[in-house]
């Protein structure tokens, strides 16, 4: 496959094509202590990625009720030698319901500062090397955030930030005031979920912006040398040899292609997955999310090979369900 540079490259140097999700990690989504058994887990995982040459870890102060950040940080606690191995990046901002109100986002300032002190607590780091804020939140004041951001990137505590879930159009206003550059924007895309690249195709056609992307959001960040970093890239397996038996046409004959291309080019069904993300000239970074160790080492496999074009198209059209407008 050809050589890629990543745009998260420029500041994190020999990050990883493919980053490792945790929210699977620390047990359930409870208040339920973490236990050995789910330490021993995020170490197996840790070095499985490590193993396959995935180097950044993908943390949300949310996933499993901070239990993922827990179970992180005591295996690092325990081998911190690990950290010189590795980039992490956690995300803030959203709440979830709770005495003083329902399920909400929150970018103000306290929320902000006490979230990355407790995200480097349970990760038991100094630093971060990117926060990612989760969700845009409508009473987002621009320079109280800002000012937060600078404050704790001039602490130390923080080395980039990026956003998730994040238009352009939010994204620019944001980084109107900051000084730091918004580095990364995590969104979902996969197989199954195509805007992004529908957002291309059907310009000036009958459905144009009917998805659930705002139109422009992936030039504005190749333009800016944003990391797309893409979520749900798995697509909970749908593609793998249960998609055969699908309801659906369009998955039933795109899993059978991605059989096919499996087989073509010797390598499991996570690695086409993946590799049709991969084979975008923008530079997508997967955030794979499963605790299957053999899954895990297979994904990394999707940076060993390259899809020609008539493959990615067959791939898109097939999970379309549709022509080419």
């Amino acid at each position: 496959m050809t050589n890629k540079t990543l745009p998260l490259a420029t500041h994190l140097k020999d990050v990883s094509q493919i980053a490792y999700g945790c929210m699977g990690l620390g047990g359930g989504w409870d208040s339920n202590p973490i236990t050995d058994t789910e330490i021993t887990q995020a170490r197996n995982v840790i070095e499985t990625a490590l193993d396959a040459g995935i180097n950044i870890f993908d943390h949300a102060d949310i996933y499993t009720h901070t239990k993922a950040e827990q179970a992180f940080g005591k295996v690092l606690a325990s081998s911190p030698a690990l950290r010189d191995d590795m980039y992490i990046q956690s995300k803030c901002g959203i709440r979830f319901e709770d005495e003083m109100g329902v399920g909400r986002y929150d970018f103000s300032a306290n929320w902000i500062s006490q979230s990355v002190d407790g995200i480097l607590e349970r990760l038991n780091i100094e630093q971060l090397d990117v926060l990612l804020l989760h969700r845009p939140d409508p009473l987002m004041e621009l320079d109280e955030v800002a000012e937060t951001l600078h404050k704790i990137h001039a602490a130390g505590k923080v080395a980039h930030f990026g956003v998730s879930n994040m238009s352009g159009h939010q994204i620019n206003f944001l980084q109107s005031a900051l000084n730091l550059p918004i580095v990364a924007n995590q969104v979902e895309m996969s197989l199954s979920k195509l805007d992004f690249f529908n957002d291309v195709v059907m310009v000036g056609t009958e459905g144009f912006n009917q998805g659930d992307i705002t139109p422009g959001t992936m030039e504005y960040c190749r333009l800016n040398n944003i990391q797309i970093q893409a979520w749900g890239c798995l697509a909970q397996g749908k593609y793998s040899e249960k998609g055969l038996d699908s309801e659906f046409e369009n998955v039933r004959l795109t899993t059978q292609y991605v059989m096919e291309l499996a087989a073509k080019y010797q390598v499991p069904s996570e690695a086409i997955v993946l590799a049709f993300l991969l084979r975008h000239p923008a530079n997508i970074q997967p955030v794979i999310g499963t605790t299957n160790l053999e899954r895990i080492k297979a994904s990394a496999l999707a940076t060993t090979i390259e899809l020609t074009r008539e493959e990615w198209y067959t791939l898109f059209v097939r999970s379309r369900g549709q022509r080419m407008p």
